[in-house]
């Protein structure tokens, strides 16, 4: 059975600039944007309010400015797993070891 209330979206992030919705969809839509992701090694963040409020926008658009921490923090966080250090972030030294 398919679930048609699941959605998902997905941002994309240049390092500068605001983030943008690069998809979004329901249902199937939204497995086949979640698997994209995981193959692309991008970070899969559970969290119904702030989708709900992400689903207002269309894609291209960018995010507004009163989420920008908390998706700078989710953006910055995935590039340090990844073994990427987010553009102009110093970071910390051995952050290899305490991950």
């Amino acid at each position: 059975m398919t679930d048609y209330n699941k959605k998902a979206i997905a941002l994309h992030y240049t390092g500068y600039g605001a983030p943008t919705v690069s998809a979004k969809g329901y249902g199937p839509l939204a497995d086949h944007i979640i698997e994209q992701v995981k193959k692309q090694g991008g970070l899969i963040h559970e969290d119904e309010a702030l989708a709900n409020y992400l689903n207002q926008l269309e894609q291209g658009d960018e995010i507004p400015e009163q989420l920008y921490r908390i998706i700078a923090e989710l953006i910055a966080f995935s590039w340090v797993l990844n073994g990427k250090p987010p553009p102009g972030w110093e970071g910390v030294e051995g952050i290899e070891e305490v991950i």
